[in-house]
């Protein structure tokens, strides 16, 4: 699985996977930071999740088709990394949940995580990840969101222990 900055021709798979018009997802990739998850056509997600994050560097790579497994949005406010978007496979969901936690803990900074009520997979791995509820968020077309938080410094103080 490779992780790689989306662009705005990436609108449409992210709209699918997010269930959202494509024009809405390239704003999305103009106004937040949005990396999305990708595996060799070819290959099945499971098999290929444990190889590198980036592309190898030969043209031939380049020419190799490839299918977005998942996405995440993110954006910085102060003190805080925010989610608002993560969706696709639940291993694409675990390694993008990696990037605005990486972001977070290099800056000092805290993540919250904004899931929709009504999606299980994205709560569970948010959970898994050592996010802890703190409410609910805001109301997004009408469903009730989740407030999860994460503070990596914490994790990392107590890993040291």
């Amino acid at each position: 699985m490779r992780v790689r900055d989306a662009v705005e021709e990436d609108g449409a798979v992210l709209g699918e996977l997010a269930d959202a018009p494509a024009e809405v997802m390239r704003n999305v990739v103009h106004d937040r930071t949005v990396r999305v998850a990708e595996v060799d056509a070819g290959a099945s997600g499971a098999a290929d999740a444990g190889g590198s994050d980036s592309a190898p560097d030969d043209d031939a790579a380049e020419d190799e088709e490839s299918t977005v497994v998942g996405f995440v949005g993110f954006d910085a406010m102060p003190g805080t990394v925010r989610v608002t978007y993560l969706r696709g496979t639940r291993e694409a969901r675990e390694r993008l949940l990696e990037e605005p936690v990486r972001f977070a803990r290099k800056e000092g900074m805290t993540v919250e995580a904004l899931v929709p009520e009504d999606e299980e997979l994205t709560r569970d791995v948010v959970e898994s990840a050592g996010f802890r509820r703190t409410g609910t968020g805001p109301r997004f077309e009408g469903g009730r969101t989740l407030e999860y938080q994460f503070d990596p410094a914490a994790r990392t103080d107590a890993a040291r222990r």
